[in-house]
């Protein structure tokens, strides 16, 4: 979701032939932001190399469209590629609504910073001074500063409470914001960097509560009106015409083999937006990059935020200590790495850069900032395609920084590759290992009945009326999270979820001396499956025992 992409280099996310559609469609569009782009960028004015190379990278990993905006000094300028949807007429534009994920997250941490300019709001105010209901787990964790929202070092796990907001949800930004007290941290409160989306639904509640508005009318008050941007929609439900479809590559067990195909499961819901929920476009997010570029100035008149906001926007916080990827990819690893408030800042090849990544079903982006030569870019490509995403960024940065260049579309092909033959000899292993004559140990009828953890809620086992002698389950809170459970071995049984592009998961019973169900758990069955399908974190007890 609002995810960052699987490991690599600079904090990265995680094949059919393009058909003659797609091909002619490739027709590269480099594109002046409109009226508001008045001269040419020197990418536009010799575009060929730009346009040849990402023509190979959609090729290499089979990218349906891509959106670039790049911006030098003042200028502005757009290179768009591809089609909108896999299937269908319309070719991607400046003006084409692509999800940008968690690159949503510096828009929350600059609205909060303008409430500081407006002297509603200080850094090191708690949260709980605001924000009604607003708790930790920990005691201590629960003095949380508006700073501490933003950071990671909460002490909660990777994506921990993901499941809560993904892919769908009936919950509202208040009751995610009082469900905060029942996730049990894994670490100590500041003691370390684990990336998170749950807190920064926690910090649109806070732009309300201090307000009176929700956070999308706020943004698009203070942010989005001011800089122009017109095209960008605070959700990811509004209908527009000129927006893209989503895709990836899921007929496999392996997200990421296979044929790109549009999705059938798509995000929905606004209670998620603060953290990733935004829909913005190559013209539009030149115009945010040029504000982040400039420290907030807008024109000669006007200010988005102060200079102060803008640093403190910036400033390093927590630490980001990963270990390097192996082979060629260690060239682009930082040395040095931190999270400021809604950016990464830390250094490409020994040069300070300002950059945050972004993913949700079907699309990834990234934004990339070269404070030494003033100059911004974002890209977005409309698939879970990271090697198509990450070629481009280290292109163009190698390109701005006037590096020599490696093939990183060959390189990125390499390491997808050998990530994916990776995963799948660990599932052959395993299937192997498997035994589904031994098991269950109880009858069908056994398992059915309400299951309750302490953050997310109920989930419901029943039986299946088309299916006799199996079981289906049922997410109480994530409404259309259901599907069948097919017995794998021992205690341990397999959704089947009704929606296709859902990560699926082992759900395993522990049983009592006496032969009562103790606890259910869950596992995602992909070895490359996303954090946000933070199924590890669900410890289910049958509802009457956890009363």
């Amino acid at each position: 979701m609002f995810r960052q992409p699987a490991s690599g280099p600079i904090r990265p996310l995680h094949a059919l032939t393009l058909g003659g559609a797609l091909c002619a469609a490739l027709a590269m569009a480099p594109a002046l932001a409109d009226e508001r782009a008045p001269a040419a960028t020197a990418l536009q004015r010799d575009a060929t190399p730009l346009d040849d190379y990402v023509a190979r990278a959609m090729r290499t990993f089979d990218t349906p469209g891509v959106a670039i905006a790049v911006v030098e000094g003042d200028r502005i300028a757009t290179h768009t590629y591809g089609v909108r949807t896999l299937g269908a007429a319309g070719a991607v534009g400046p003006h084409t609504l692509f999800p940008i994920g968690s690159n949503t997250k510096a828009f929350t941490a600059a609205a909060l910073a303008i409430l500081v300019d407006d002297g509603k709001l200080a850094w090191d105010d708690r949260v709980a001074d605001h924000v009604a209901g607003f708790r930790m787990y920990d005691g201590f964790a629960s003095q949380m500063t508006i700073t501490d929202l933003l950071v990671h070092n909460s002490g909660l796990g990777k994506g921990q409470g993901d499941l809560m907001l993904f892919p769908s949800t009936d919950r509202t930004r208040a009751e995610l914001t009082r469900s905060m007290r029942f996730l049990k941290p894994e670490h100590s409160f500041r003691a370390s960097y684990d990336y998170d989306n749950v807190l920064y639904v926690v910090a649109g509640q806070l732009v309300q509560d201090v307000t009176g508005q929700t956070w999308e009318a706020t943004l698009r008050r203070r942010i989005l009106e001011p800089l122009g941007m017109r095209d960008t929609q605070t959700d990811v439900d509004t209908p527009v015409a000129d927006q893209v479809g989503l895709h990836g590559k899921n007929s496999t067990p392996i997200r990421g083999v296979g044929p790109t195909a549009v999705l059938k499961t798509v995000l929905s819901g606004t209670t998620f937006s603060p953290a990733g929920g935004l829909r913005s476009s190559a013209a539009d997010m030149g115009l945010w990059l040029r504000a982040l570029l400039r420290d907030g100035v807008i024109d000669d008149q006007r200010r988005l935020f102060s200079a102060d906001a803008a640093k403190a926007l910036v400033t390093p916080h927590t630490v980001i200590d990963e270990p390097a990827p192996p082979g060629p990819l260690a060239l682009a690893h930082p040395l040095f790495n931190a999270y400021a408030l809604g950016l990464e800042v830390g250094d490409y090849r020994g040069h300070k850069v300002i950059t945050h990544l972004g993913g949700v079903l079907g699309a990834y982006s990234v934004t990339m900032i070269i404070p030494e030569r003033k100059v911004a870019f974002a890209v977005m490509v409309n698939a879970e395609d990271a090697g198509t995403l990450f070629s481009l960024r280290e292109h163009l940065l190698d390109t701005y920084l006037g590096l020599d260049s490696p093939d990183w579309i060959g390189t990125y092909k390499q390491f997808f590759d050998a990530s994916h033959a990776e995963a799948a000899a660990a599932l052959k292993k395993r299937e192997a290992e498997t035994h589904p004559e031994r098991g269950p140990s109880l009858a069908v009828d056994r398992y059915v009945g309400v299951y309750r953890d302490p953050w997310y809620g109920t989930a419901t086992l029943s039986r299946d009326p088309k299916k006799a002698g199996e079981l289906r389950i049922r997410f109480d809170r994530t409404p259309g999270l259901e599907g069948r459970l097919v017995h794998v071995q021992y205690d341990t049984f397999r959704t089947v979820w009704d929606m296709p592009d859902v990560e699926n998961a082992f759900v395993t019973f522990a049983l009592t001396p006496e032969g009562g169900i103790e606890r259910m758990s869950m596992a995602p069955v992909s070895p490359t499956a996303d954090f946000s399908w933070d199924y590890r974190d669900l410890h289910f007890t049958p509802a009457a025992k956890a009363r």
